[in-house]
Parts: C-alpha cells; sequence; structure tokens
C-alpha cells in the first residue's frame, strides 16, 4: 500500500484564488469542527494575501482570526505561507522582524511554516528558516517552480539538496501557475526524491487544465503531500478539487486518510457562500476559464482574479489579452523571475503600464527598479542590458543579502507606534502594512475604549 496525505487549501489559497481573499472569519468558523476531523494532515489558513485582506478589505484582525481557527481545530495541523524575508509584505524588513513574525505566528496558533522566495534566492530564507527551528514548528521549504531556459530539472534538484542541508523538514514543490505538467512532474518528483530524504509535498493551480492530471503522476511518483481545495473553492485559478483527487483514489493501491463521506457536507456548507461572492461579482466566472495560454504567460491564479478585477475596475479590461501577452516579454527583460508574490504583481502590474502607455518601459515603477538594482535578491539569470542602463546609476546595484542592508527596527516602530498599538502583534500588522494597519487599530482601540466607558458609566 502507497499512502498520500492532502492538505486543504480552500481557507487560504482557494478563496484567494477564486474571491481575492474575500471570505470572512465568520465564514470560516462554523464549518471548521467538520474540516478537522475528516483526516487532513494539515489546513493551510493564514499567511499568503489573508493578512492583508483581512484588514484592508474585511475590518478584521488577522491574528484574532489565527487564535479563532486555533481555538476550533484541536486534530489537525494549521499551516501558514510565508514569503521570507517579504514575511506578508511587499518589502524586505529586517532580521529582527523576521524572528518576531514567525515567533508570533507560532505562539498564536502555527504548526506549519511553508517559506518561499520568489527568486528562489536561499539567502532570502536564511533568517526564517533559523526562526522556524529555533521556535520548534515544521519546517517547509518551497521552491517556486517556473519554466525558463534556467529553470531546469537539474537546478530544482540541485536546489532541493540545498534545502535538506539547510535543516528543512519538508520541501514543496511550489506551481504557483498551474504550468507544471504531468509527465514533466513525474520525473521531477521522482528525480528529487532520489536525491533527498525529507517528505515532497506538491501545490499546483487548475487554471490551464493539467492539475489532476499532474497530481495523478504525482502519486504514482511517489509525491508524500498534496494541496487541494474543496470543490466550491477550487478548480479554475484554485487548487484541484479535493472530492475529486480522493474519489480517483478510490479502490487504488494508492491510499489516504481523508475520509470522502465527510466532503460533501464541507462542500455543501460552501454552496451559499460561493453564490454570495458570485452574485456580488467578487467571483468572476473567467476564474473558472481553462487557460492553457497561461503555461505560456506563468501568471499565478490568485494574481489573474486580481488583475481582471483592477483593470474593469479602470474600464481597461478590454486590453487583458494584450497584457497577457506582454507579460513573457517583461519576465525574459528581468531574467526570467519565477512569477509569484510579489514579483507576480510587480511584472504584471509593469506590463499593465506597457501596454496602457503604448511603449514598453515609458514608465517604469518603483518595485522593478528595486529588483534591477538587487532588492529583492540574485535574479536567476542576466536582466536586459537596455533595461539596466535606462535604470541602473554608477553605484546603485548590490550583490549582497538585501536584508544585509537593514538595520533592526521592531524594538524602533514598536516605540513610534506606541499611541495605538498595544502587543507585540499590533505592531507586527503596522510594520508590514503601516498605513491601512494604523487606521485599523485606532479605530479598534477607541471602539473598545468607548465601550468601556459606557460599562463604566452604568456603573457609576
Amino acid at each position: 500500500m502507497k499512502k498520500f496525505k492532502i492538505t486543504e487549501t480552500c481557507l487560504r489559497d482557494g478563496h484567494q484564488s477564486l474571491i481575492a481573499t474575500r471570505l470572512t472569519t465568520d465564514e470560516i468558523l462554523p464549518i471548521l469542527h467538520k474540516m478537522d476531523n475528516v483526516g487532513y494532515h494539515a489546513l493551510e489558513v493564514w499567511g499568503g494575501a489573508t493578512f492583508d485582506s483581512c484588514i484592508r478589505y474585511l475590518n478584521e484582525d488577522p491574528w484574532d482570526r489565527l487564535r479563532r481557527i486555533r481555538e476550533n481545530v484541536k486534530n489537525t495541523k494549521l499551516q501558514m505561507l510565508f514569503r521570507g524575508q517579504n514575511i506578508l509584505g511587499y518589502r524586505h524588513y529586517a532580521d529582527d522582524v523576521v524572528d518576531r513574525f514567525i515567533y508570533k505566528s507560532i505562539e498564536n496558533g502555527i504548526d506549519i511554516i511553508r517559506i518561499f522566495d520568489a527568486l528562489n534566492d536561499l539567502r532570502n530564507l536564511k533568517t526564517s528558516i533559523g526562526a522556524t527551528i529555533k521556535y520548534g514548528a515544521h519546517l517547509q521549504v518551497a521552491m517556486s517552480y517556473s519554466i525558463s531556459p534556467v529553470h531546469t530539472h537539474e537546478y530544482y534538484i540541485n536546489l532541493s539538496k540545498q534545502v535538506e542541508e539547510m535543516g528543512a523538514h519538508s520541501i514543496c514543490i511550489k506551481d504557483m501557475s498551474g504550468i507544471l505538467l504531468p509527465y514533466n512532474g513525474y520525473e521531477l518528483i521522482r528525480d528529487i526524491k532520489e536525491n533527498i530524504s525529507i517528505p515532497v509535498e506538491l501545490h499546483t493551480h487548475s487554471t490551464c487544465g493539467v492539475g489532476e492530471m499532474l497530481y495523478l503522476k504525482a502519486i504514482e511518483a511517489g509525491v508524500d503531500i498534496i494541496d487541494t481545495a474543496i470543490s466550491t473553492l477550487g478548480g479554475g485559478t484554485s487548487q484541484p478539487p479535493t472530492e475529486s483527487i480522493v474519489k480517483t483514489f478510490l479502490g487504488s493501491e494508492h491510499k489516504c486518510d481523508v475520509k470522502y463521506d465527510s466532503l460533501k457536507e464541507i462542500a455543501d456548507y460552501f454552496k451559499p457562500i460561493r453564490e454570495k461572492y458570485l452574485k456580488s461579482e467578487v467571483l468572476t466566472p473567467k476564474s473558472y476559464f481553462i487557460n492553457p495560454q497561461i503555461i505560456e504567460t506563468q501568471l499565478p491564479g490568485g494574481m489573474i482574479s486580481n488583475m481582471i478585477n483592477q483593470m474593469k475596475a479602470q474600464g481597461s479590461e478590454d486590453k487583458f489579452e494584450e497584457v497577457l501577452d506582454e507579460i513573457p516579454k517583461v519576465r525574459k527583460d528581468l531574467g526570467y523571475p519565477p512569477l509569484v508574490t510579489p514579483l507576480s504583481q510587480m511584472v504584471g502590474t509593469q506590463a499593465v503600464m506597457n501596454i496602457l502607455s503604448g511603449e514598453q518601459y515609458r514608465m517604469i515603477s518603483k518595485e522593478i527598479k528595486d529588483y534591477v538594482k538587487g532588492l529583492y535578491g540574485r535574479p536567476p539569470h542576466e536582466i536586459s542590458k537596455d533595461l539596466k542602463d535606462k535604470i541602473l546609476k554608477d553605484g546603485e546595484e548590490i550583490t549582497c543579502r538585501p536584508a544585509d542592508l537593514l538595520q533592526d527596527e521592531f524594538l524602533r516602530i514598536k516605540e513610534e507606534s506606541s499611541d495605538f498599538t498595544r502587543s507585540d502583534e499590533d505592531v507586527l500588522s503596522y510594520i508590514l502594512f503601516p498605513q491601512i494597519s494604523k487606521k485599523f487599530l485606532e479605530k479598534k482601540y477607541n471602539q473598545n475604549d468607548n465601550q468601556v466607558i459606557n460599562i463604566n458609566l452604568e456603573f457609576n
């Protein structure tokens, strides 16, 4: 008998990919008891865009969400996605902030931290890897999967060996765009497992129509864990549906501990919630369209749904296909970075600017300029000389680990924000998203102060 495990992603990547991370905590909590007893290896519930969205769109405290989920999940490990030196934000943060964020994530309920760097620059994972091991969580390092002249099987085999040497407890092949083809996936997983001894997990999306076939071949190749999303929040730009994968292997030599008969209740619970987001047009039918062209553009699922909504808001939705055609050109100029947060947003935004301005690099975003300067890490390949010449001045390019240029900042910002923060968690929220967090925290604590005053008045 050959066993594989399942990580359920609907509470993080599933709704991030389909409905721009809009699930509320009140929509999540009622189904947790059922999900906790199905037999999942883990529930991915936090990290990625959930942190930002809680504050920016839902008027929720992401730390409170994590604690409430932990209170309701007793049997299953909770997993988060963590962007190395970027944490969950869009710049590199000082090492002391990275360390404190990981400590607090574990303290508030996280069991597994999946850490990745958009460029697969392992220098950018050094601090987060050390902190995860130090504070006792399961350390999973994810390799951002990409297709380019640089990203060969040998590249990923060598990377996986380095990751194991750095102390990872497991490794994840993070196919954020759903572009890993089934037979390539079979060979890649087989070769990686021959070279390392730690478990291998596979993450993909159904965007290109090959995700389910990839999982079939991956399980045949001996993958240890796969990421799926319950059908009502699966498929399309999300992960392959949990029920479909489990059902496929019933009666076969490949077994998993997920109870198939219990999945229907979970899927049914999310049906009215999905209908709500369909009616509000947060969930667009385009998110379910199969698009094999993504194998060329390599745009991840969550980025597609967000880009569609943003271009619609700007009245430029008709140029979406042109932007898709522009993305591979921008990516090549930038040295073939894998398209995952924050690089996917940066490349996508630059492609939009190129198309809407009618000229390549007529306008260049600050983030792209910083990337070319080396402030995000080491590109996989040489950046276009013309683009470098346009951006760089003498002495601007750096070759060191970007975080080495940063001074410790947690205690300084904690003191600066003391008027509206009351915990280390508040300070971390403010460091990652200063403008929206300050407004959120001021409102949160003013409301609480008013409630205290009213209670005191009643007792007087």
